[in-house]
Order: structure tokens, then sequence, then C-alpha cells
């Protein structure tokens, strides 16, 4: 009986490990990472800007890819649409309020095979308010070796998110309609290094 438990035991402590043997860790590379966003303005043309830092963490199943799991931050402090004015003006607290809300977080909760891509959903937080979105995802792509030895990954993302909804509010009205659009587009081209 003692001999039975014992194995039953081993067992048990075991199948953590074996639960993890599929799943690795991959770090998101900043300098090789691009968070973009796009929104219309005066409703006739559309303003692009990034995010010059992104960091973040995957879990990635290869054997069962919606076992895995993303999280990210990227720093709002880095933003620019290449135009000093209205990068301040974004940075201020009529959109982004960066002194106080330095950066928006991502984390996933759920990963779902889709017709060729990925649809992860997480909670995305930025100026404070957390809410959930839903983002198209094509990757991982197969893995390569760096002239360092690393080995990489690339992923693409993209969504729309309503930025009232986040409490982006500021807004004003002309002929043609309001100045800054409330949908704005997000695009992200992530390389993932697996950690060592």
């Amino acid at each position: 009986m003692k001999r039975i438990t014992a194995a039953a035991f081993a067992a048990l402590a075991f199948a953590p490990a074996l639960a993890r043997a599929d799943t690795s860790t991959w770090n998101i590379d900043p300098a090789h990472t691009m968070a973009g966003f796009s929104v219309k303005h005066l409703v006739i043309s559309t303003v692009r800007g990034e995010f010059g830092k992104t960091t973040g963490v995957l879990h990635l199943d290869d054997k069962d890819v919606t076992k895995s799991s993303v999280e990210a931050t990227i720093d709002t402090t880095t933003i620019t649409t290449r135009n000093a004015d209205r990068d301040n003006h974004l940075k201020s607290p009529d959109f982004f309020d960066v002194a106080k809300y330095p950066t928006i977080t991502f984390k996933s909760t759920r990963v779902v095979k889709a017709h060729g891509h990925l649809e992860v959903t997480g909670d995305l937080t930025m100026k404070g308010v957390t809410r959930p979105v839903t983002l198209r995802v094509t990757g991982p792509t197969p893995e390569i070796k760096d002239p360092g030895g690393n080995l990489r990954r690339g992923i693409q993302a993209t969504g729309k998110i309503s930025r009232k909804a986040f409490g982006l509010l500021w807004n004003k009205v002309v002929e043609a309609g309001p100045v800054v659009g409330d949908e704005v587009a997000i695009e992200i081209d992530a390389e993932v290094v697996k950690a060592k």
C-alpha cells in the first residue's frame, strides 16, 4: 500500500512538469517590435502613429496553441506621430495622460483557432480602464536562429477599439464631422526571442 501511495504521489508531483513540457517562453524584443495605430482625422484622412517600446512574454504551447498566453506592456511615453505638437497633446490628460498612466497593458484570457489565424481575447488596460479586446493574430512563424544563436519567431496582430470606451474623450466638431475619429485600428508586428 505504501509503495502504491508513494508511486501515486510521485506521479502527481511530476504531472505539472509534464504539462509544461510543450510550453516554451518567448520574450518580446522591443528593438524589433512595432505597436502602431491609425485613426481618422477630419473624416477625410488617416493619422498613423506608434509606440517606441513594447515588452512582454509569450507562453507558447506548440502542441495546442489554444493553451498559450501572452502579456504585453506598451510604454505610452514613447508615442510618436511625426509631429511634436500632436505628440505632446496625445501625452496630455486630453488623451493618454502619460504622467499618470505611463503604460498600456494586455493580458490574454482566451486563444481560439479561426480559419487560418488565431483570435486572442484579453484584458486591455488603458488610462486606468480595463475592457476585453479581441485581436486577430497570424503566426507565430517557424523558429529561426539569429546570428547570435538565439531562436526567434514573428507574430502579427490587428484589431479595433473605441478610444472613448477607454476614456480618451477629447474632440472637436467641424462642418465635416469630428476632428478625431472614435474607432482606432491597432497593428502589432512583434518579434519574440526564446528564453534561455
